[in-house]
Formats: structure tokens, sequence, C-alpha cells
């Protein structure tokens, strides 16, 4: 993390003195003159329920923020930025407050906003039109507090890139998404079923105020899509064809230049195609500026593809002969098969895990049906059932996902996850409804209620109650760390209690025996850290490094 707040810094350093191409993009705004961009009124009903006339957002007894706008980009754009206004400002301060945590030298701040200006400053190019527009309607709505950052539209654009950035440093996120596809045989009915874990975290605060949107727009299709405030993008979404859409980052280099964002060419993917043969043009007129593997689901073809994009090549991964899709963070079809970050992403993360457990539980559930769906996308064992402690990355649930979803697209219904996680209510909305049947203001939810699938028991165990203490004193022993404070043996004891199945907990606390020199105790923890299910191999390694230093040591 070090290095790279030091290259970014230095790159910064340089960019000071050549600042050649950013005034242009930091000038640029969308032509907005054919549009009506006057500032709707909003109308508030009570703390959860605001209407501008057609448009509406409210918030259903689940904690799920329902949207619904339609009209032109510039509509949808104002509408949703009036509506959500103090939640969007909300959210920025959220993000912009863990870059800090990041990032606290004023200094380095400095210097990172004049490299997203350089990085940044082909981004406009590369963003449709429709899209730019919806963006500065939004936009209108964001905080000055920011504008030191950059203006509200660049700043707009530029969190819309946050994702792809995200999971090429890995370090404003952990992206470990988990995603599957059954039809024919492997569906219950036959029909295509989808269900997918998006694990972009920022931190738990971020994930609170989740938006379900309905989008009507003049041009394209309708559509809904999960998302946060101030995000247009899609990274989870079906359309009124019954197209779905949803991505898993792969690994990328670091890249060079801003292209078109992932969300941005899904969202337009999710607008404006309704078969595959559709989604594939689309994806083949964009370049991306990282990997990402897209899984678009068909009601229309009754099947599910991926397609997997990288700044430089693209593949189309379909399986022919089977009824079961399944993808993580790695690329399956033949261009990227052998490619050797490709590889090394199989080796060195727990992607692979990953796939081979959904592997293991669609092969227990051999027609998958929404409540099946839900049981796997909750599911926090690894292979062969074994426990891996709360919060591994090698689990499906992670218990940090932003969402968890399932799409049945022929019946045009989705399940959207209530807090916590995915480990609340799943949530039911039927398109179909909701697009011909204008919703009345007196009806508090869009939702299905009779369709829902129940919360997860998970929630009301002692254990859950134990995990949520142990990220708050997983905190702590960071902080311990860091500020090489001392550590009393009640607190190890209780730290470990609390998580005592994952090897963090050993680890960490190796580290502080180590730091301290008591070489005994760290080599006990260390030890006792690889009984467990370390998440890769790197961090496996790292611990078995520490061991041999401390053999050395105790000679």
């Amino acid at each position: 993390m070090k290095n790279r707040i030091f290259i970014f810094s230095l790159i910064g350093f340089l960019l000071l003195f050549v600042s050649c191409g950013t005034s242009k993009s930091m000038r640029h705004k969308p032509d907005i003159s054919g549009y009506n961009s006057a500032k709707p009124v909003v109308i508030k009903k009570s703390d959860s329920v605001f209407i501008s006339g057609k448009n509406s957002l409210s918030k259903n007894k689940q904690g799920l923020w329902e949207l619904y706008v339609e009209g032109d980009p510039m509509e949808i754009g104002l509408n949703t930025g009036a509506l959500t206004d103090s939640l969007l400002k909300n959210q920025q301060r959220i993000f912009f407050s863990k870059i800090k945590d990041f990032i606290p030298s004023s200094f380095q701040q400095k210097i990172l906003r004049q490299f997203l200006k350089w990085y940044n400053r082909k981004l406009y190019l590369n963003v449709p039109e429709e899209y730019q527009t919806e963006i500065y309607g939004v936009s209108e709505y964001s905080s000055d507090e920011f504008n030191y950052i950059a203006p509200k539209y660049q700043r707009g654009l530029y969190l819309h890139g946050a994702h792809d950035i995200g999971h090429a440093l890995q370090d404003l996120a952990l992206v470990g998404c988990s995603s599957f596809a059954a039809w024919h045989e492997k569906s219950e009915d036959g029909n295509l079923i989808l269900g997918r874990n998006f694990d972009f975290y920022v931190n738990d605060a971020f994930a609170e105020n989740k938006i379900v949107a309905f989008i009507n727009p003049k041009e394209g299709y309708k559509l809904m899509m999960v998302t946060w405030p101030g995000m247009i993008g899609a990274v989870s979404g079906m359309n009124e064809q019954g197209l779905t859409i949803t991505i898993n980052a792969s690994k990328s280099k670091i890249p060079l230049i801003a292209k078109t964002p992932i969300s941005i060419l899904t969202r337009e993917i999710l607008q404006h195609a309704a078969t595959i043969d559709e989604a594939i043009a689309i994806a083949k007129k964009r370049k991306v500026f990282v990997s990402e593997s897209i899984m678009v689901g068909s009601a229309n073809d009754n099947k599910a593809i991926l397609i997997e994009v990288s700044p430089k090549k693209m593949d189309i991964y379909d399986v022919s002969n089977s009824g079961q899709l399944i993808c993580s963070n790695h690329f399956q079809g033949q261009v990227f098969k052998n490619d050797k970050r490709n590889q090394e992403q199989i080796l060195n993360s727990h992607s692979e895990y990953r796939f081979e457990r959904m592997q293991e539980l669609l092969a227990e559930n051999p027609k998958v049906n929404p409540e099946i769906a839900s049981e796997i996308l909750r599911n926090k064992n690894g292979l062969n059932d074994i426990p891996l402690g709360y919060g591994s990355e090698k689990a499906l649930n992670q218990l940090m996902a932003h969402h968890g979803i399932i799409f049945k697209p022929k019946e045009k219904l989705v399940w959207v996850s209530a807090n916590p996680y995915q480990l609340g209510e799943f949530v039911c909305y039927d398109l179909n409804s909701i697009f011909k049947e204008r919703k009345k203001e007196d009806v508090l939810s869009f939702q299905k209620e009779n369709l829902n699938i129940a919360k997860d028991p998970f929630i009301e165990t002692a254990a859950f109650r134990d995990y949520k203490k142990f990220k708050i004193e997983d905190h702590k022993i960071d902080s311990f760390l860091k500020n090489k404070e001392a550590v009393s043996s009640e607190f190890i004891q209780n730290y470990q209690s609390l998580n005592p199945d994952y090897w963090v907990v050993y680890y960490k606390t190796g580290l502080y025996f180590y730091q301290i020199k008591d070489f005994q105790q760290a080599k006990f923890n260390f030890e006792k850290a690889l009984t467990k299910e370390v998440t890769t191999l790197p961090e496996k390694q790292k611990i078995e490094k520490y061991l041999k230093k401390i053999k050395r040591k105790l000679k």
C-alpha cells in the first residue's frame, strides 16, 4: 500500500510539471442545449417518501431505497439528483473520507488530485453523450464541499471509474464477486436463473443506502439496477426484455489512462440490448481500461454467456453443451485462459477456490430455484463445507457484499438483498407490473411481498453478533500494530474467541508478538494460522517467511 502511494505521489509530482492535455477535460461539459435543464420540484411526503412529478424515491420497510425516474437523459439525471440529494451528499462524504484514510497526508492528497486530472484526461471522450448528460444532471446536486478535488461534473465522471481503479489497485476495494447461471436441466423450471454477490466494499456505511433504481428512458429499454447515490452505471441489473448484466473483476495491469468505465458499458448494454448478440455488438464498440467478465443473461436466448474484456482483447465464453455458467474473478475463454496474468490470478487469489465452491454447491442442488440461489449466495463455508471463519474472502458470502441479487429473466422477476450484506430479506420486484402499472402515491413499495425470500437465520445467532464485535476489534489490532502499542492478553484472548476459525486472528496476533520480540508466542500463533484456511498463496507464503525468520532468531 505504502509503495503504491509513493509511486502515485512520484507520478503526480512529475505531473505538476506536465499538465498538457488536462485543461480541455477539466473545462468539458456535455452539450445540454437541446434539453430542459430546469431543476425539478421535489415534494417531501415524509422522511422516506419524495415525489417529483411522475418520479419518486421511497424507502421500503427492509431499508432499500426504491427510485423511479423517467424521461430524456437530462430529466433522468436531474430527477435522480433532486430526489437523492441528501443521500448523494452523504455518500460522497463516506467515499472521500475513505480516500483520506488511505492517504492522510495533505501533500499526497494534492498530488493525487493532479494525478486524477491527468489520468482521466480522456475519460469524457469514452463516455456516450447520453450518460455524460445524465451524470451532469446528477452532479448538479453534488456537494460543493469537494470542489477542491474537481468540479462537480468532472468529479461525477471520476467516480464512475472508481470500481475500475479499485480493482486494478486492490486498495480502494476488496473485489471478489461470485456469480452463476442455470437453465434447461439445471434450473427447476428449465428457465434461466442467475445469482450474484457484488463484493465492492468501501466500508459498511457506503452500503447503507442501497438504491433499487427503475429507469424509464426516452430511448432504449426500461430497466432496473442496484446502485448507490450518484452512480448511474450498472453493476447488476435487468431490462424489460429480460436481459441481465452483472460484472466480475479480473486481474488487470494498473492502467495508464482512463477509457470507458465498465459500469457505463454495462449500462449501455442494459438500456440498448435485447439479446446476447446485441450485447456483444455494443461491447465491441467500446474500449475499456481494466479487465472484466461481464455475465449477460437473456430471456430471449434462455441462456447466459460471459463477455471477457481487457484493454487490448475481448472473448466470448459460451458453455454451449451445458445449462450452467459460473464466474468468479478469472477468465475462462480461450483468448485469455493461458494469459500469464490470468494464470497468476488463478494461482495467487481466492478466485479459483470460490469457483470450485460454486461448482460444489450447484452439484448438490441440481435444480436451482430462487430460494436455492439465495442459499448459495449466503453460504459462508469452504470446500467440503469446512469452516473458514467469518469474513473470509474464500467464502461466497464474505460478509462484505454491497448486495446479492437473483434474476428470473423470463418472468421479469428480480430479488435484491436488504442489509446487512446478503443476509437480509431478498426483496422481490416484478418489472412487468412496475413499468406497466404506474406507481400510485399511496403505495409504499414496488415489491412483490408474497414472493420475498426470508432473511438468513444467521442474523439472529450469537456467531453473527460476535462477528460484528470482531470487526471492531480487528480495526483496533490494526491500530495497535501500526502505532506499536501494547496489547493485553485479555484483548488477544477475546479477539481470537470472536472468530476462532479465521486465520487472520492468529496471523495478526503473531505479528504483534513478533513486533515485541516474543518469538515463541509469535511462532505459536503463526503456526496456528497455518492450520486454518489461509485466503491466498502469497499470504500463506508470508506466514511461512515469518516462521523461517523466527527459526533463525531462536537458534
